[in-house]
């Protein structure tokens, strides 16, 4: 894989159906369908998931490909894959809350390596660049041409006030115990995996997440906060978290600073 090639057409494919997504959210109204699995599902997924399939096929016709609206891909026996969430966040996207990002990542070898999230109605994006380390752009956003970047570094914690941030729509009672064992200075809310980019800048140092995820959920974001300096770990035995397990199906997880003290199960 030529990094430098996969950074440019992850940036511009997210960039592209974060324009679509846009235009279906500004509009009047538009279909909400209810999936199998009782999650939601716009149009706007689909657009944006048929346009970057597209854009990875074509760019990359022999890498494999997982999509959350492409169920055919959860069968795939691959440790090194690219892997979208079309449209994360689709409760922020169907309330109009604004929460909801492009997700577009690379796993090799069972890490997330490479990775863009794009946050359209917040008008932040943050990426890897082709080095491996995160950058966040500013807008106004150009497909082909890249604007300022700065780099972006994890906070150096203070495991005597620390900042957590936390679901906005799956924030539970077991949640706010663990949370509860640290000392906290300061915690907020965020749809999608804005959340994994939050502790990436700093602006956060935890994010410990108890509840069902997949691997499209969280690959693009997990990218981010590795280059970054971040750690992504197994809530149960703080061992890194993998890629390509059984359905894509993520265990709980805590995404933080590496001077997070951490706190057992």
């Amino acid at each position: 894989m030529h990094y430098e090639t996969l950074v440019t057409v992850m940036r511009k494919l997210a960039l592209e159906a974060g324009d679509k997504i846009m235009e279906i959210y500004e509009s009047d109204d538009f279909e909400v369908k209810t999936k199998s699995d009782a999650s939601p599902v716009t149009e706007a997924d689909e657009a944006a998931d048929a346009l970057i399939s597209a854009g990875l096929r074509g760019a990359f016709p022999d890498m494999p490909l997982v999509t959350e609206e492409q169920s055919d891909s959860h069968n795939l026996d691959a440790m090194t894959f690219l892997i979208v969430d079309p449209l994360d966040g689709t409760k922020e996207f169907v309330n109009r809350r604004g929460d909801f990002t492009v997700n577009i990542a690379l796993v090799e070898d069972g890490v997330p390596v490479r990775g863009i999230v794009y946050a359209p109605a917040r008008g932040r994006m943050f990426y890897t660049t082709s080095t491996g380390t995160s950058v966040e752009e500013t807008g106004p956003f150009d497909k082909d041409t890249v604007g300022e970047t700065t780099p972006i570094k994890v906070s150096e914690a203070d495991n005597s006030a620390l900042m957590v941030v936390a679901s906005k729509s799956h924030r539970d009672e077991a949640t706010d115990e663990y949370i509860n064992k640290y000392s906290v200075a300061d915690s907020t809310s965020a749809g999608s995996s804005l959340k994994f980019c939050l502790v990436a800048t700093g602006e956060a140092d935890l994010y410990p997440r108890l509840g069902r995820t997949m691997e499209w959920d969280t690959a693009a974001g997990h990218a981010v906060l590795n280059g970054a300096g971040g750690k992504v770990v197994r809530f149960d035995d703080h061992t890194p978290l993998a890629y390509g397990k059984p359905e894509f199906a993520n265990p709980y997880f805590i995404a933080y600073a590496p001077g997070v003290e951490l706190k057992e199960a």
